[in-house]
């Protein structure tokens, strides 16, 4: 598997992609739905899933002396890698958020949702469902991109508006907390996201391969 992922590191990614995990630091920005980051950095490991169909990665990846079950873990490997890249950029926004500039005005006034640990969580449920709608879906044809994605779009920017709207729900409040208050709470949101994105991938990975292991390319 380390061949195949230094392969789609190399060879199969688009320069932009690594460009997209900077995106991240969109969690900085105030007055602004900060869940957009997340989105940016799947549309960024979308041009390099279309930058590799248009260069027959596929039929070269199937070509290799490799199982055909290799060449979805070996696509899914990369993603999880930039995901986890760019989660890393947004924790250390988040990080900062929460200490230095916790009392900031700036922050204090958003109406919008405040960058803290359910706000990763949160992030990483989006990126659960790039994995499950997009990168699943690929692998019903390991050719067509379109669809897939804009179903993921709108199950995107749908979750976006929900996450947006919890804090305005009375009783609610608690998830749109500054700094470290409530911070069992923060952190109870973040291992659900956590777990969320885990179960997503991996019943995604298991049916891509199944479906990828019928088609006759």
């Amino acid at each position: 598997m380390r061949n195949i992922l230094i392969k789609e590191l190399r060879l199969s990614a688009s320069p932009i992609t690594y460009f997209f995990i900077a995106f991240g630091l969109m969690f900085l920005i105030p007055g602004y739905p900060v869940l957009c980051a997340a989105f940016f950095v799947t549309l960024g490991i979308f041009f390099s899933f279309q930058s590799a169909r248009e260069a027959n990665d596929i039929v070269f990846s199937v070509l290799l002396p490799i199982a055909k079950s290799s060449v979805v873990k070996g696509k899914f490997l990369f993603v999880c890698l930039i995901e986890l890249c760019s989660l890393v950029v947004m924790g250390l926004a988040v990080a900062l958020r929460m200490t230095v500039l916790q009392n900031s005005p700036v922050y204090l006034e958003n109406a919008l949702m405040n960058a803290n640990l359910f706000a990763l969580g949160a992030a990483l449920f989006i990126f659960g469902l790039f994995n499950w709608i997009f990168v699943g879906g690929f692998f019903k044809t390991a050719y067509q991109l379109g669809r897939p994605f804009v179903w993921y779009a709108a199950a995107a920017f749908l979750s976006i508006g929900v996450f947006e709207t919890l804090h305005h729900i009375p009783g609610l409040e608690a998830v749109n907390a500054f700094g470290t208050k409530h911070i069992g709470l923060q952190m109870l949101l973040l291992a659900a996201g956590m777990a969320l994105y885990a179960g997503m991938t991996l019943l995604s990975l298991q049916t891509a391969c199944r479906r990828f292991e019928r088609i006759d390319l």
